[in-house]
């Protein structure tokens, strides 16, 4: 019965941390797309050169900028201890 109730509550921990990722994922893709649509939209009203285009490309990067150190700093918490964890 133990054996039993400990496979399914680590069976849920498992699913909610990976949803919790996902979530973090899909708002990234969202955010993204969202940046390039301004982006297209800027270029094709007010020019590829133009200062509008030039801030939403900004914000295309600071955007990308931001999941890719959410990325990293969520695998930085997983692995942070795997060192000292394995030598106990």
């Amino acid at each position: 019965m133990l054996m039993k109730l400990s496979g399914i509550i680590l069976g849920m921990f498992l699913i909610f941390g990976v949803a919790g990722s996902a979530r973090a994922d899909d708002w990234c893709s969202r955010q993204v797309r969202h940046e390039r649509h301004e982006l297209n939209q800027a270029i094709h009203q007010h020019g590829y050169y133009s200062w509008q285009a030039d801030h939403e490309r900004r914000e295309l990067d600071r955007v990308r900028d931001q999941c890719r150190l959410n990325y990293h700093r969520r695998d930085d918490d997983r692995y942070r201890n795997y060192d000292r964890d394995y030598y106990r």
